[in-house]
C-alpha cells in the first residue's frame, strides 16, 4: 500500500479542492507527546524528554544506547514518532545503579535531551494520552473559507481512522516484506523489524475494512452487529440491534463502531457488520491467513477518529496554521487528507 494507494481511499467529506504545500520544512510539521501520570524523580530508569528534528525514532534510540554505553534493549519510547518532522517525544534508559549521565558529551545535532528524570517503570509502548500537533500548509491554492468549513465539520463528525501511510514504509515496502514473510519466502530474525512488518499487514485489512463503511456512510454510526468501544477505552461490546440510546451515545463521540486488528479467533462482530469485514479481509487473503497463522489475537481499533482542542490561524492569504489533539495511535494525516490536498 503505497502513498498513492492510500491516496485512494474513500474520503468521508468529500476530496478537498484546496491544496497546498505541507512539510515545506521538518518545523512545519510539529508533534508532542502528551502523558497522564507523573514521574517520580527516582528509580532505576532515566526518562529523557527528547526534540529530535528529521530523525527516526528508532535510530535515535540506538544513537541514544551508544551515547551512554547500554544495548539498545535498555531503550524504550512509547510510539515511533514522524520523520520529517520536529517531534518531542520520552524515551526512558534503564540505568540500575548508575549516575546520572551528562547527556551533553557526545550529543547528535539531529536530537537533543531537553530534560531527564528517574522512574521505577520502563516507558512501555502505547503509554500515551495521546499527541499534539502543529501544521503549517504553504502556497495554499483556493478559498480558505473551503479550509474552515471543512475543519468544522471534521470537528463535528470527526474523520474515518485510517492507519497512515508511515506505517507501510516508503512505497508500500513494509507490506511487500510483510506478505514474503507470510508466505514463508522471508526469515526475519529482527523481533521488531518482524513486528513492524505483521503491524503493517494488520493495519492493510483495516484499512480495507474502514474503506468499505467510508463508502456506504458508516463508518460513524452503529449498525446491526457492530462493536462498539467506550471512548477514552479499550473496553467493547457487541450489539445486536442498536438503539435509541446507542445511537445517541456514538452521535456524543462517546462511543465508536470499530473494525478489526486481524488475528486468530473469531471475529467480535456479527450480522452485516461481519459479512463487510469478511468481505474486506478476502481481498488480502495472504495477510488475512497469515496473521491468523501467526498467532495474534483479534483486537478491535475504533473506525472513527475524534479531532479535539482544533485551532486555524491564517498569517497570510497563502498559508494556514492548524494545531489538534489526537489520541494515541492516531494519524495527522489521516485528518489533513480531508481538509487539503499536498502537493509537492
Amino acid at each position: 500500500m503505497s502513498d498513492s494507494i492510500l491516496a485512494e481511499l474513500p474520503y468521508a467529506h468529500g476530496q478537498p479542492s484546496l491544496q497546498g504545500r505541507l512539510r515545506a520544512a521538518p518545523e512545519d510539521f510539529l508533534v508532542r507527546e502528551q502523558m497522564n501520570f507523573k514521574l517520580e524523580g527516582s528509580g532505576e530508569h532515566v526518562w529523557l524528554w527528547v526534540r529530535k528534528r528529521d530523525a527516526n525514532t528508532d535510530w535515535v534510540a540506538r544513537r541514544l544506547a551508544q551515547q551512554v554505553g547500554v544495548p539498545t534493549s535498555a531503550i524504550s519510547y512509547a510510539g515511533l514518532k514522524d520523520r520529517h518532522a520536529v517531534t518531542e517525544q520520552w524515551f526512558s534508559v534503564h540505568l540500575p545503579g548508575r549516575a546520572e549521565p551528562d547527556w551533553t558529551v557526545g550529543a547528535n545535532p539531529d536530537f537533543t535531551v531537553l530534560s531527564a528524570i528517574r522512574h521505577s517503570r520502563k516507558l512501555r509502548r502505547g503509554a500515551l494520552a495521546g499527541n499534539t500537533f502543529r501544521l503549517v500548509a504553504r502556497e495554499i491554492d483556493g478559498d480558505l473559507a473551503e479550509l474552515s468549513g471543512r475543519l468544522r465539520r471534521v470537528i463535528a463528525l470527526g474523520v474515518p481512522n485510517y492507519f497512515g501511510e508511515q506505517r507501510f514504509g516508503r512505497e508500500g515496502s513494509n507490506l511487500e516484506h510483510a506478505a514474503a514473510v507470510l508466505r514463508g519466502e522471508e526469515k526475519i530474525r529482527d523481533r521488531h523489524r518482524r513486528g513492524l512488518y505483521l503491524s503493517a499487514a494488520r493495519s492493510a485489512l483495516f484499512n480495507a475494512v474502514l474503506a468499505r463503511r467510508v463508502a456506504d456512510s458508516t463508518w460513524n454510526q452503529p449498525l446491526a452487529g457492530d462493536v462498539l468501544m467506550l471512548a477514552g477505552s479499550h473496553s467493547i461490546f457487541a450489539t445486536s440491534e442498536p438503539d435509541e440510546t446507542i445511537f445517541q451515545r456514538v452521535k456524543e463521540f462517546d462511543l465508536d463502531p470499530t473494525g478489526p486488528l486481524w488475528g486468530d479467533g473469531e471475529l467480535r462482530s456479527s450480522g452485516p457488520v461481519r459479512e463487510i469485514e469478511v468481505a474486506a479481509a478476502a481481498t488480502l487473503p495472504t495477510f488475512r491467513d497469515g496473521l491468523a497463522a501467526e498467532g495474534l489475537r483479534q483486537e478491535r481499533r475504533p473506525l472513527r477518529l475524534s479531532v479535539r482542542d482544533a485551532a486555524l490561524d491564517f498569517p497570510d492569504d497563502h498559508t494556514a496554521v492548524l494545531s489538534f489533539r489526537l489520541a494515541a495511535g492516531a494519524y495527522a494525516t489521516t485528518v489533513l487528507r480531508e481538509l487539503i490536498r499536498s502537493v509537492t
